[in-house]
């Protein structure tokens, strides 16, 4: 039987030495359920002579039950011989072992360990379990191990068993008694307000990254931050490889000054309160010293090698079996940099070509080596200590931005050129060659660089036509045997990622699709498009004029003429309706074609639905198929006129609902 509670009376408690849950307004006897269950239908449950046929009889039998205890249900689908009957519930200590164990059994563990004896497996070695309903122990074996109400606090401050007195007093207990801050979201709130005031003593600005204070507050139960310093010598090295070194290796929190500058100290978050913290501290000064020294010993050794021999090495690096070399790959992101600058700016051409050859480098520095996160940025101030540009340099160290959802992206003409050439690479060269992402499975992170790609144009309003891009990226890919094929492969996917960025942020497919069907190439105008028809469809007038686009759609489709816009004559028309849209459709025309000229398509589309009365008035009052041929095509032509005006912006018939 399932333990029926409300998810919202349940907290949790983490620390690296307990798990816990803790369910308020917890019944203690769960409520009885009502069960029904459908056996066949009253029609097969007799035969011919009237006795019960062997489906009922099998119904009954199968549930315990005799076939005059059936009773007839009506639902949806007729009449069914069924039962009803009250399960009673069990008392909760019945079902909490239960529950205990299926919910271990459930967390998702990569791997799991034995210890000693026991068949039992979880992620460490389990040492104590406490179980409670209120104030009464229950009584469970999980993992190998028999509950009680005895617990333990803090390893080193209380390492005296604590008995549990209630489940309500289970975290001020451990608090009071074991020194543990058992809640884990208080435990880092502690952290960040500890490590905030002790940056304030050297006048500086504690950097706390989320990750970090998560991965910091999971190994402490009680947290003690401490202050350091190392020798600020080492500032002479990229505080980007300092900063690695601080977070990654010891999970130290670094301090930055007014001006964002890394300054020569350290916060240490310790699980306990010595007698003697200056001893911590020294402690953790000898322990980073040769970090910070190996980071600065890379960094000169660097340097004393050119851009160009850096990138020589490349050659050796395989950057996938079919595409060839590192090497390789910086020859074609140079020449797509190129033409991409170029497309914006033709006096940035040359430093984005420079900086797409340059731009991976710095993988084969012993920097990036040791520390891969510095890939980019390393490259970054090599290329500025050889004397290179500051665009160069920037473009180099940005090009791998944005690496995540919200994250910044490069800045500059030269910049977005180098990022768009590598992702647009890495993307058609992949789907050459028949290796395109499947399932979860995308070891090249391509939906990553699609969305990268549609981030930077968008972010740097850039004004670009994709296909075009794709078909260049895919023509320098020699390996790629079928470039039509790839270029439309590439392009869809680089759309359908949009779709699902859209999709998260809430707007209905429907309005995807309906700019889709309108074929645009350019992300930056795709976009204008669907904010303007995300817009339209919080108006009043939307579901009528997209319904209205639905049927001029229908009725454009099955006419046996083929017409057009430039066919209407406006000497034809006769009913008062159709005169009176067509000097609406006029009018709308001159004021929105200046606006979708500027691709303002959201203030154009708003002024189209004031083309809802007029729309209106003519289906209610003018026969489209008339019996005159003349007077028939000019109002589908008409018709034509009035789609062609909202299919400047997006398919609007597609906004309709559709039939089922």
């Amino acid at each position: 039987a399932d333990l029926s509670f409300n998810a919202d009376n349940v907290k949790s408690f983490a620390t690296p030495r307990r798990l816990a849950i803790l369910i308020s307004d917890l019944q203690t006897q769960q409520p009885d359920k009502n069960i029904e269950k459908l056996g066949p239908a009253v029609a097969a449950a007799y035969d011919k002579e009237g006795k019960p046929s062997k489906a009922a009889e099998g119904f009954a039998r199968s549930n315990g039950i005799s076939f005059d205890e059936l009773i007839t249900i009506n639902t949806d689908k007729g009449e069914r011989l069924g039962f009803r009957s009250v399960a009673k519930g069990k008392a909760t200590a019945e079902l909490l072992e239960g529950l205990i164990a299926a919910s271990l059994d459930a967390l998702p563990i990569p791997k799991r360990m034995r210890w000693g004896a026991s068949r039992a497996e979880f992620v460490r070695p389990v040492q104590w379990l406490v179980a409670l309903l209120d104030s009464d122990p229950v009584n469970c074996t999980i993992l190998g191990v028999q509950s009680g109400s005895q617990s333990f606090g803090h390893r080193f401050h209380a390492p005296a068993p604590i008995t549990i007195n209630s489940a309500l007093s289970y975290e001020n207990q451990l608090l009071e008694e074991g020194h543990v801050i058992a809640d884990f979201d208080k435990r880092r709130e502690a952290i960040a307000i500890q490590v905030a005031e002790l940056a304030k003593t050297v006048n500086g600005v504690a950097v706390i990254e989320d990750d970090l204070l998560d991965e910091v507050t999971a190994l402490v139960e009680q947290p003690f931050a401490l202050i350091g310093n190392f020798d600020s010598e080492f500032l002479s090295v990229p505080q980007e490889a300092l900063i690695y070194s601080m977070s990654e290796h010891q999970k130290y929190f670094h301090i930055v000054d007014n001006n964002n500058h890394l300054l020569p100290n350290f916060i240490t978050v310790s699980n306990i309160n010595s007698i003697d913290p200056s001893k911590v501290v020294s402690g953790n000064e000898r322990v980073i010293r040769p970090r910070l020294a190996d980071a600065a010993f890379f960094f000169e050794t660097d340097k004393k090698l050119s851009m160009a021999s850096l990138r020589e090495r490349l050659k050796s690096i395989v950057f996938q079996k079919q595409l060839g070399t590192v090497f390789e790959k910086t020859e074609r992101i140079g020449l797509l940099a190129e033409g991409l600058a170029a497309s914006q700016n033709t006096d940035d051409a040359e430093a984005a070509k420079l900086a797409g050859q340059l731009c991976k480098a710095d993988l084969a520095s012993d920097m990036v080596l040791e520390f891969d996160k510095m890939q980019g940025t390393a490259g970054g101030y090599y290329a500025l200590n050889e004397g290179l540009s500051d665009a160069v340099a920037a473009a180099i160290k940005s090009h791998y931005l944005p690496k995540f959802a919200g994250d910044q992206v490069p800045q500059g003409n030269t910049a977005c050129a180098v990022a768009l050439a590598d992702r647009l690479d890495t993307l058609t060269g992949i789907f050459g060659i028949g290796q395109e992402p499947s399932g979860s499975k995308d070891p090249f992170a391509l939906r990553r660089a699609s969305i990268g790609i549609l981030q930077i144009i968008l972010q740097n309003q850039l004004p670009l036509n994709i296909n075009e891009w794709v078909a260049r990226a895919v023509a320098q890919h020699s390996v790629i045997k079928d470039p039509e094929s790839t270029t439309a492969r590439v392009v869809d996917y680089l759309f359908d990622r949009f779709a699902a960025v859209y999709q998260d942020q809430g707007l209905p497919v429907e309005v995807f699709a309906a700019v889709k069907a309108n074929k645009v190439s350019s992300p930056l105008d795709f976009n204008a498009r669907v904010q303007a028809v995300a817009a339209f469809i919080k108006t009043s007038e939307s579901e009528s004029l997209a319904g209205a686009n639905k049927r001029v759609s229908n009725i454009l489709e099955k006419s046996e003429v083929t017409v057009t816009a430039s066919d209407f004559n406006a000497a034809l028309l006769v009913e008062a309706a159709e005169i009176a849209l067509a000097d609406a459709i006029e009018i709308k025309e001159a004021e929105v074609q200046p606006l979708f000229d500027q691709a303002n398509y959201r203030d154009g589309l708003l002024k189209l639905t004031e083309l809802k009365d007029s729309i209106d008035a003519f289906f209610d009052g003018v026969m489209v198929n008339a019996d005159d041929p003349t007077l028939k095509n000019n109002r589908l032509a008409l018709l034509s006129r009035l789609r062609a005006l909202f299919l400047h912006v997006a398919d609007i018939s597609l906004l309709a609902p559709q039939k089922r």
